[in-house]
């Protein structure tokens, strides 16, 4: 009498193993998000200054004052082909915005937009130094192209951080990172 290879506890047991352990790589690693481009086209955006900031009592609003350009970085390639510009802007009423513009780098899973203190490094030396020191995350990337802006909280000193990294938190790697070259005031 024969019985099925597909009968046996063992095999039944290697099946599921292994079933298990690509349902759990496909969730790591995401690898459908190699062919998938999440492209986003935020304007800075234009603060108002209050009534009140006038400084006159009038209750008239002032003229809104232009957008303060307060440090400026260019992209380089890490774990990714990682291009763009990134710009820390004082809006009007004081809130700051970081801003990448023509960001174009590989989408990927748990990608965060991160303030470090960590110098930029070329080639794989620069990898994964963005997590060695402070950092703050603004938050998920919204897109791996176009242009998008993330808030800087108020209580965050600029000058502790001189670089901005695409980090792949899920990884521990930078796709990409620009360091920051300050303006004056």
């Amino acid at each position: 009498m024969r019985t099925s290879v597909l009968k046996k506890p063992v095999v039944r047991v290697v099946l599921v193993v292994v079933a298990v352990a690509l349902a759990f790589g496909v969730y790591w690693f995401q690898p459908w998000k190699l062919f998938v481009d999440e492209t986003v086209r935020e304007e800075l955006p234009q603060a108002v200054p209050s009534a009140a900031a006038d400084g006159t009592g009038s209750g008239v609003p002032s003229a809104p004052a232009e957008p303060q350009v307060l440090a400026t970085g260019t992209f380089i390639s890490h774990e990714h082909t990682t291009e763009g510009k990134v710009r820390i802007v004082r809006l009007a009423d004081g809130s700051r915005v970081l801003r990448l513009e023509g960001l174009d780098t590989s989408n990927g899973p748990d990608l965060r937009v991160w303030l470090t203190d960590a110098p930029v490094k070329e080639g794989t030396a620069g990898w994964r130094v963005f997590d060695d020191g402070a950092y703050v995350s603004l938050g998920k990337l919204k897109g791996n192209k176009g242009d998008q802006n993330y808030d800087v909280p108020a209580d965050v000193d600029l000058s502790k951080y001189t670089s901005v990294s695409i980090w792949c938190d899920r990884f521990d790697v930078s796709f990409g990172a620009a360091e920051l070259s300050r303006k004056a005031a």
